[in-house]
């Protein structure tokens, strides 16, 4: 039966930011790698920054032998990246060997070899034990010969003797016209090639990496960008194609509280996508304002990226409607990084984000506006520009909010890039014309995962801060502003109105009451008089009747009168 274990190739890993991602952990271990490229695209950086991350942080000492510049050459020009190839020089750690050649002095006669080349680059790998070794350039060692046969025998010699050494190798070469490599044989015998490439496409130059071959390993075969920044190369970052990130149910405030309950009562999802468009002066970046100091109250951190106005101008600006956000740039829990967007091309920008990202460790970060970067690049480059940055952020559960500018008379519920699909809370600002002035409303057009109201509320800047108040609606629609006002101080007088009204009735009728009452009183006070009188009379009569009886039988007794049975 066969064995399906997968046997991982051995790898060794570069330390450069992003590479090590696309190669799926780093260059082939005791293999050659050759890096081509034309003349400024990083080759020797790379080889360098390759060196000098095995010898600091993986422990594995390195020889640079060059053919072109010298050691203190190579030195001096690495210098402001603040890596000291002196001190690892002094510590063992490194070994620069500069091999001078001119071709000129060259001439192509009998037998031609490289065993000096051998013997000297041995002699410095056993010295320090080293584990990596770069040669910069190749085609300086072959650049009198013009017999490819030669260079062919002596190329493949080379490689397998540097793969006998057991060391992890790095050889550059010049680009040619229709090869990779001038002569356009290296790239055969290399077990790793890895191609740097320079743009420059609308005044704005982009360096781009792209491996071309990976024997015996799968790799990223794209296009990468990426930027030799002051700690050294940074590779633009590898977006997932399985749409695989977590998810949280976790709610965190806008920090407008009525916001927070047109939201479900919670506001945003973390790791969420937010986009907030609307026409210049809607509030877009109040609202962004808000969100950032809301972040940074709970003590976490905000990056904010604006691409329109300066750090001091939006601080200044907040700081009109009560929000001070300075306090916390000082603390360090709010970052500004404003860059103009001709500055960067889109994958630059891809690449400094991410690096600010690593450095800065945001739960949040804040893009003002978004719809700038179109300025820079295509709409449809824009929007796969997007959707890489968007899975960036959710990938590492950040949430990021963005503000669209939306043009006059552009069509309303649209954005200029077309990613509102990307987005997974829309609130759209817009403002109204009544009565000779302008108000501001709010509205989201949706949030997924979460119950979120459907009405429209006004949308009040003022100088203590935003309120977000509830639009008259009437027969003719809904009323904001002063005609909202003059409604409400209507239907106050109306109500006052029927409020007098209503007392008004109650006093008459309180007080007919009181007559009915009293009346009635009255007339029971005459009927207790009347069977007061009437008792009396009663009694009196039966008095009389009974004197009568009495008065008779005297008289009958007193004229002897016969008795009666």
């Amino acid at each position: 039966m066969l064995n399906m274990q997968k046997k991982q190739l051995a790898k060794s890993l570069t330390g450069i930011q992003g590479l090590d991602e696309i190669t799926g952990g780093g260059l082939p271990q005791g293999r050659p790698t050759l890096v081509c490229g034309a003349a400024g695209c990083g080759k020797t950086l790379l080889g360098v920054e390759f060196l000098v991350h095995g010898a600091v942080q993986y422990d594995e000492p390195g020889v640079l032998m060059t053919f072109e510049e010298t050691a203190e050459e190579i030195t001096q020009n690495v210098a402001s990246l603040g890596w000291n190839l002196n001190q690892l020089i002094a510590n063992g750690k490194l070994i620069i060997d500069h091999v001078y050649i001119d071709p000129h002095n060259t001439e192509e006669s009998g037998q031609y070899d490289l065993e000096g080349l051998f013997i000297r680059l041995g002699s410095a790998i056993q010295e320090i034990g080293a584990k990596r070794v770069v040669l910069d350039t190749i085609e300086v060692l072959f650049a009198g010969f013009n017999n490819d046969l030669i260079v062919r025998v002596e190329l493949r010699r080379l490689f397998r003797w540097l793969k006998a050494q057991g060391v992890t190798v790095i050889i550059t070469g010049e680009r040619g016209e229709n090869a990779l490599t001038r002569k356009g044989l290296e790239e055969y015998v290399s077990d790793c090639v890895i191609r740097l490439e320079q743009r420059t496409v609308e005044e704005l130059t982009t360096r781009f990496l792209q491996i071309f071959k990976y024997r015996g390993s799968s790799h990223g075969t794209n296009e990468y960008p990426f930027l030799i920044e002051e700690n050294g190369i940074a590779v633009a970052p590898i977006t997932s194609l399985g749409l695989d990130h977590e998810v949280s149910d976790q709610q965190i405030s806008t920090g407008i509280s009525r916001l927070d309950t047109m939201l479900g009562g919670g506001g945003y999802y973390r790791g969420s996508s937010i986009l907030v468009t609307g026409m210049a002066g809607t509030g877009k970046t109040t609202l962004a304002g808000y969100f950032a100091k809301a972040t940074c109250d709970r003590g976490e951190r905000c990056l904010y990226l604006a691409t329109e106005e300066s750090p001091q101008q939006i601080l200044r600006n907040q700081r009109s409607i009560g929000l001070e956000l300075s306090d916390y740039v000082e603390n360090g829990l709010l970052r500004f990084e404003a860059v103009r967007p001709t500055v960067y091309g889109l994958e630059m920008r891809l690449v400094k984000i991410n690096s600010w990202i690593k450095e800065f460790q945001p739960s949040v970060v804040v893009i003002d506006p978004m719809s700038n970067l179109a300025t820079s690049a295509t709409l449809s480059q824009t929007k796969y520009f997007l959707l890489r940055l968007i899975d960036l952020f959710k990938s590492q559960q950040i949430t990021v909010f963005f503000t669209s500018l939306l043009q006059g008379g552009s069509p309303l519920e649209h954005t200029e890039v077309g990613v509102s699909s990307l987005m997974d809370t829309w609130i759209e600002l817009r403002t109204t014309e009544t009565n000779g002035e302008r108000n501001r409303i709010i509205y989201i057009l949706k949030s997924r995962g979460m119950k979120h109201s459907n009405q429209v509320r006004e949308f009040l800047v003022t100088s203590q801060g935003v309120e977000l108040m509830d639009v008259y609606l009437g027969q003719s629609g809904f009323l904001t502003g002063t005609a909202r006002a003059e409604q409400q101080a209507q239907e106050k007088i109306v109500q006052l109105s029927r409020q007098q009204e209503f007392e008004r009735k109650k006093r008459r009728f309180e007080h007919q009451q009181a007559i009915t009452e009293a009346q009635i009183k009255a007339l029971e006070t005459q009927l207790a008089i009347d069977q007061d009188e009437l008792d009396m009379f009663s009694e009196q009569e039966g008095l009389s009747q009974q004197v009568l009886f009495e008065n008779r039988d005297k008289m009958a007794d007193l004229r002897k009168a016969d008795d009666k049975d």
